[in-house]
């Protein structure tokens, strides 16, 4: 903008002190200009501060983790940092290895701990529950007054596993798991998220899971710690019980057990029991789906930082790295209320839906069904109007646990009445979920926007990592249109303060040459209008 000498300046008389001024009168004046200039330079400094962290910000993108218990948020996390932060995960990787023998000797101390109740005659508490969402129960019946037929070769494996619990309590002390257990029992309100409280009678079960407050902390602990066994005497002893883990694990009257007392073991418990033969060995070592699959719950909120040199091929960045910021918060229900604060000023939100839970309940509250849980979050989620402006994806996950279920008989129809006589397959089940979450996108959402859904199986490392390079695009390319708008307003408000001016000065207008600016009788300044255009587009 052009400045013309004070005579032809429209404020030049504004400005001047009134005619007659007395010296009580220009001092009390100085001292009113003195202090709106000392309020002035206060209001500059704090837009100079304003515009110093927004320039660390604007290539900051904040991604919020959100889902059930299990659903697959940790796993999601564990693929990010093993795509985009190589080095980091490198470094940990000898750290998940106590992780991954205290998931395998967790599940061996549970089989251990039914086949014990099955021997002493114990009922089973809920064996006649009609209600049991069990995925069994549409292909495979046990008879309660059955008794299965233990032999001398159970007993000697159970003596020859005993000393496995003593290392699951050495292994849990030895990785921090010294944190407050989850209180099923408190209240299940979910703020902002209204889901009913749980019933006084609700049945509920648990493996009594313990939980660390984060990853940091277990995977770079000290495994020489006084008074617990070395990492070194933990592998030779589970070394030396491959052949009688595999054996227990294999046993068909165990597994027809652990059908009877309906227990579900974690989902990776299977993956790791079949592969004893390399994990129950003096040199194993740690692979990548190995960290993937470790299951080890998290209490507390996990953050970490992603950096990416550059954005999508068609939207490249030349003023610095993008770095996303991933929070991963609790997803029992009793530790919903730790969200709240992280929905302000999160740019997305990656829900985790888990398919294959269509049959099953909740553990924290045996009442609730898994996939009608999920579905509350999302409406809720989809309808808050804090996260109006908050991009969308969901991740349909656990589709290849869904795909073996049904392959073993489980109708969905039976605890999804709505749908209908569709194909009992995962390709119809998904497309009838996922335009299920559209619809309650399309209806919650306080602003129109698009929700981005992925069917997904996070455990898959190959497939996952080819989901978030579309996820990483998409979010870049959807950050860049969303600044591209903030500009344009900032020249719209820019122009029309510039227009003012000319209007105040007497005599305005528009010229529509190759190159438009606007101008005065009394002066000019350019406005170049193709950026406006560019913007906008």
């Amino acid at each position: 903008m052009v400045f013309h000498p004070a005579e032809t300046d429209p404020f030049h008389e504004l400005m001047q002190p009134p005619p007659n001024e007395t010296p009580a009168q220009m001092t009390a004046r100085l001292k009113r200009e003195a202090d709106a200039q000392r309020v002035s330079d206060m209001i500059d400094e704090d837009i100079k501060q304003a515009r110093s962290l927004a320039r660390k910000e604007k290539n900051i993108i904040r991604v919020l983790l959100l889902g059930q218990a299990e659903s697959g948020k940790s796993t999601t996390l564990k693929n990010f940092r093993m795509r985009y932060s190589q080095a980091a995960w490198e470094r940990e990787r000898s750290g998940w290895r106590a992780v991954v023998q205290l998931n395998v000797v967790r599940s061996i101390v549970t089989i251990l701990g039914v086949l014990e109740a099955e021997m002493s005659g114990d009922v089973p508490y809920d064996i006649d529950d009609e209600d049991s969402p069990d995925d069994s129960s549409d292909i495979t019946k046990f008879d309660s007054s059955e008794i299965l037929r233990f032999t001398d070769r159970h007993q000697l494996l159970m003596i020859k596993l005993a000393p496995l619990r003593g290392i699951e309590a050495d292994l849990k002390r030895q990785l921090g798991a010294g944190t407050d257990p989850i209180q099923p029992s408190l209240a299940m309100s979910a703020t902002p998220f209204e889901v009913p409280t749980r019933r006084p009678d609700a049945k509920r079960r648990t493996l009594g899971e313990f939980a660390v407050r984060s990853w940091g902390d277990v995977v770079g602990c000290n495994d020489s710690a006084k008074g617990f066994m070395s990492m070194e005497s933990v592998t030779m002893t589970l070394a030396g019980c491959r052949y009688e883990m595999k054996a227990l694990w294999t046993d068909k009257t165990v597994q027809m057990a652990l059908e009877r007392r309906k227990m579900r073991l974690p989902d990776s418990a299977g993956f790791f029991l079949n592969e004893l033969d390399r994990i129950a060995t003096r040199d194993y070592h740690v692979t990548d789906d190995d960290i993937v699959r470790a299951r080890l719950r998290t209490v507390g909120i996990q953050e970490y930082q992603v950096r990416f040199k550059s954005g999508p091929i068609d939207a490249p960045r030349t003023d610095g790295a993008w770095e996303w910021r991933i929070y991963d918060v609790g997803g029992c229900r009793t530790t919903r209320t730790a969200w709240l604060p992280f929905f302000e000023n999160t740019n997305v939100i990656i829900f985790l839906c888990p398919v294959s839970c269509f049959d099953e309940r909740l553990e924290e509250d045996y009442s609730v069904n898994r996939l009608e849980d999920s579905t509350i979050l999302w409406r809720s989620i989809c309808s808050s109007k804090l996260l109006a402006r908050t991009q969308l994806i969901l991740f349909m996950n656990k589709c290849d646990l869904l795909k073996r279920k049904l392959k073993r008989g489980v109708q969905v129809k039976k605890y999804l009445p709505s749908y209908g006589d569709r194909p009992n397959d995962v390709t119809n089940v998904v497309r009838y979920l996922r335009e299920k979450f559209k619809d309650m996108q399309r209806q919650l959402s306080p602003a129109a926007r698009h929700a981005y859904i992925y069917p997904t199986t996070v455990t898959d490392t190959e497939a996952t990592a080819k989901t978030l390079e579309s996820v990483r695009d998409g979010v870049l390319r959807e950050n860049l249109v969303t600044s591209q708008f903030a500009f344009t307003a900032i020249l719209l408000v820019y122009a029309a303060s510039c227009v003012f001016l000319c209007i105040l000065n007497g005599s305005c207008s528009y010229r529509t040459a190759s190159t438009p600016w606007f101008s005065c009788n009394k002066g000019q300044f350019q406005l170049p209008m193709n950026s406006l255009i560019y913007f906008s587009n």
